[in-house]
């Protein structure tokens, strides 16, 4: 069967996916239709942080999905109170709203940010402002995709909310002279994903707490990519030691089995949200607080933030010494890395698709950047496989 024409012809056209059909993976490991094994190194966006079916939570998912798995928010579970009270721990802030997609907890954020402004900074009715950066990426939602600065996310979508200002990312002073009275919050990626793997100036987050800290503004870190493990720390903003009042997390919370994600934040911040003011038929269900609780339990016990870490330092090493003469950037941290190509030789996808063809899974964004993020439990044997084909693709274009 031609699965890739039967999905064309029956679905919409929003992806363009590369032309590979995979059939089953295991660890950072994924095999196509063909029998051909592939090196994962995108895990799902880092969805997969934990590897494809990671036996602990495999486990998990079905021991709970054969005795409860949703019954709606309208009913106590014995199992939400324990994934959250470790969520919360992990994160050191005091109270989590549970969603399933980082689209939603983006949304919840804005939600409790617009709310928290009118009801404490006391903000005229429906005039309460957001900040956000250039070249951000918070979801696809209409909302979402409305402060987004790049038209492609928004052409045919409009009307779009107003309530958003946006500044140029990894600028401080920009952010400051965008406050008003109106201000409410300033809503950030702490590393642009989408926007190629964009590592800000240091000192960025720490100027930004200060500025919200003197104007009493919230600062909301969207980590639905970043969090969890994948820059070699918990969460990325930990790099600089600050504490955000709300912090939107998803993919990984989720085992790559799984949507789970959630808005965790202060007291201050969650107190304003009241029965009836927001909600989720699946957010929070039995099946997604056991997987996710599991999913927190893998990553300690296992030190993939430690391993994060360590393999991420040895894969950036290995990247930038790679001789090609497309290279123009490696950036990242931890085991997340932009390789930026001179697009006047050759684009990104073309890499990509070379990379295809020689057994490594990658995805290019805006046609200049190679993503690199497989699962944290890669080896330095399983890097040093997958980097000798990067190298070999790359040296290719030596002239």
């Amino acid at each position: 069967m031609d699965f890739i024409a039967l999905e064309r012809s029956v679905t919409a056209a929003n992806y363009d996916p590369l032309p590979v059909v995979l059939r089953e993976a295991k660890g950072v490991w994924a095999t196509d239709t063909e029998g051909k094994r592939y090196l994962d190194m995108m895990s799902a966006y880092s969805a997969v942080s934990l590897g494809h079916g990671h036996p602990r939570i495999l486990k998990a998912m079905m021991e709970q999905a054969a005795k409860l798995a949703v019954t709606s928010r309208a009913y106590h579970t014995e199992l939400l109170g324990p994934f959250l009270e470790r969520l919360v721990q992990v994160t050191g802030l005091d109270m989590a709203l549970p969603m399933n997609t980082g689209a939603e907890a983006v949304e919840t954020a804005i939600k409790a940010a617009r709310r928290w402004g009118y009801a404490r900074k006391k903000i005229a009715r429906d005039q309460a402002e957001i900040i956000v950066a250039n070249n951000n990426f918070h979801g696809r939602t209409t909302t979402i995709v409305g402060f987004s600065s790049d038209e492609s996310y928004r052409e045919g979508f409009g009307p779009f909310a107003g309530g958003f200002k946006l500044v140029p990312f990894g600028d401080a002073g920009a952010v400051e002279r965008a406050v008003s009275d109106k201000t409410c919050a300033i809503l950030i990626e702490p590393i642009q994903g989408e926007a190629g793997i964009v590592v800000p100036p240091e000192g960025y987050l720490r100027d930004l707490r200060a500025l919200c800290d003197r104007h009493d503004i919230l600062l909301i870190l969207d980590e639905v990519q970043s969090g969890l493990g994948r820059t070699g720390r918990w969460f990325a903003h930990q790099h600089e030691g600050i504490r955000p009042d709300g912090l939107i997390l998803g993919k990984a919370l989720g085992g790559g089995v799984y949507p789970v994600s959630a808005f965790v934040g202060t007291h201050d911040v969650m107190s304003v949200f009241n029965p009836g003011s927001h909600g989720s038929t699946f957010g929070g269900n039995a099946l997604a607080a056991r997987i996710g609780l599991e999913a927190l339990s893998v990553i300690e016990e296992e030190h993939l933030v430690e391993r994060s870490a360590e393999m991420g330092g040895y894969l950036q090493d290995r990247l930038r010494a790679m001789r090609s003469n497309i290279v123009k950037d490696v950036r990242g941290r931890g085991l997340w890395v932009g390789v930026e190509v001179d697009a006047n030789v050759v684009s990104a996808r073309a890499v990509c698709d070379a990379l295809l063809e020689n057994g490594v899974l990658s995805k290019d964004t805006h046609g200049t950047v190679l993503r690199f993020a497989p699962p944290l439990t890669i080896t330095r044997d399983e890097i040093d496989w997958g980097m000798e084909r990067i190298e070999r693709v790359f040296a290719r274009a030596i002239h």
